[in-house]
């Protein structure tokens, strides 16, 4: 057995032989990615919905969204959920729902359906993420050997995001849109097989209530905070259809708060927000993650609504970008021994802000090279360097028992910021046009977008210049 796994009562359940690290190491990123795959391949099949679906502009933005924000709100309970009764348990009940969720996706007739599988998916994924993490670093000893396995997660779940427009567009093209969604089927089928006869499983600390009050209520808080973002576009920021919404999502996010100050056994435990890495690292991932996430929406629309690239053509438009955050995530690694991880942060995050303000001089008429593929790769490159030292500095001095917990932390605080992100990014954009459809009137908007999130990566770039620790903490015990 593996160190971590010998020395984890916490895992409390053994098997005589563990399996090859290789093999763990293997399908926890597969898990990871096809998690992360779903939140950007639908992108080039947004216009197919619509036409097939009737769906709205808005109907749209919620395809994306309704994923990510089940995946960010029920993110905490996954990972609590892993702890208490298991990694693997969680791993193959998140797998299977999501699995059966890209089932109902695949085959819906209407667009409620498909938001609500979509809805679903997020829950299964937001079941499953934490346990690709926690079996991982279970797997794996600290040190170097973890840092390049973190590494890989990370550069496999960034990949799972970048390859989603490829993916899609060659789904979108060869098949249709609904393939976007049925392909997950036997790829989960595969990935389930494989985890039921090589994981072991493993959990933390003693069996408690989950927190399904504090689930729902940030769940809930940020949907209700998304649709009041939303609603500006149309309405205005002082009509009653946005502030309301606003109100009452800041009021769910705070009665979540009050609720885990009070749990006995809360799904977010604040004391862990006292820990200067956990708290500055996903302070920096939420402000980075509501820059970053929406350019492959922003991008893939950019590329069919303006440029005329068909589905197939936008998805190998954003290869180059897809190659570039693998290569980030697998640099940073080897840079951060000799940088520390806050600066290679620091780095990614300023090389990404560089990528965003390119991005934001596009034109109706752009070169490829120009307008897409070189300043794609500056984003997606910053974004590979910025996220592994941000995931090791939150998750590195996590006692055993707060293992789920804290991975489960970072990965909602990335999805939490991408969604409330996507929706104020895409109601600056829709502003911006003020209804119009002509290329030029799309790229004004496009424009402003990435140029919003290139002044959100400065203020991330100077949050951790002045609050994340230039090391990463020693590991903690019990």
């Amino acid at each position: 057995m593996t160190p971590m796994l010998e020395a984890a009562d916490s895992t409390r359940i053994r098997t005589r032989n563990a399996p090859a690290t290789w093999l763990v190491v293997a399908l926890a990123c597969a898990g990871q990615f096809l998690v992360v795959l779903d939140v950007s391949v639908v992108n080039v099949a947004l216009p197919s919905m619509r036409t097939d679906l009737g769906l709205s502009g808005s109907g749209l933005q919620w395809v994306v969204n309704a994923y990510a924000i089940a995946f960010a709100g029920f993110m905490l309970l996954g990972g609590r959920a892993g702890d208490l009764y298991g990694r693997k348990r969680m791993f193959l009940v998140g797998l299977g729902l999501f699995t059966l969720a890209s089932l109902g996706g695949g085959i819906a007739q209407d667009g409620w359906q498909l938001l609500l599988a979509r809805a679903v998916q997020g829950l299964g994924a937001a079941v499953l993420a934490p346990s690709t993490l926690t079996l991982l670093t279970a797997a794996v000893p600290e040190g170097a050997a973890r840092a390049r396995a973190v590494a890989t997660w990370t550069a496999v779940g960034a990949g799972g995001g970048a390859a989603g427009g490829l993916v899609g567009g060659v789904l979108v093209d060869a098949l249709s849109w609904r393939w976007v969604l049925l392909i997950n089927v036997p790829v989960g089928a595969l990935v389930l097989a494989g985890a039921l006869v090589w994981l072991t499983e493993s959990r933390a600390g003693d069996r408690h209530r989950l927190d399904l009050p504090g689930a729902l209520l940030v769940t809930a808080g940020l949907a209700t905070l998304a649709y009041g973002i939303v609603q500006i576009e149309s309405h205005g920021w002082s009509a009653a259809a946005t502030l309301v919404p606003l109100l009452a999502g800041l009021v769910l996010l705070g009665l979540f708060l009050l609720v885990e100050a009070r749990a006995t056994a809360p799904l977010m435990a604040l004391r862990l927000l006292r820990q200067r890495p956990v708290a500055s690292a996903n302070a920096a991932m939420l402000v980075s993650g509501s820059a970053m996430f929406a350019m492959w929406y922003f991008m893939t629309l950019y590329a069919q609504n303006v440029l005329g690239y068909s589905p197939l053509e936008a998805g190998f438009a954003l290869v180059p970008s897809s190659l570039a955050v693998v290569i980030g995530s697998k640099l940073a690694p080897r840079l951060m021994p000799v940088l520390g991880p806050r600066n290679v942060a620091v780095l990614g995050t300023v090389v990404a802000m560089a990528g965003f303000g390119w991005q934001s001089a596009m034109s109706p008429h752009g070169a490829y090279a120009t307008e897409i593929m070189l300043p794609g790769v500056l984003m997606m490159l910053g974004a590979g360097l910025a996220a592994t030292p941000l995931a090791s500095l939150a998750t590195s001095g996590a006692a055993p028992g707060d293992a789920g917990l804290v991975s489960g932390l970072i990965n909602t605080s990335r999805t939490m910021g991408g969604s409330l992100g996507l929706a104020v990014l895409s109601t600056v954009a829709a502003d911006r046009t003020e209804g119009a459809a002509t290329p030029q009137a799309l790229t004004d908007g496009y424009a402003l977008a990435f140029r919003t999130s290139a002044v959100m990566l400065l203020a991330a770039a100077v949050l951790m210049l002045l609050w994340l620790p230039r090391r990463a903490p020693a590991p903690a015990v019990g």
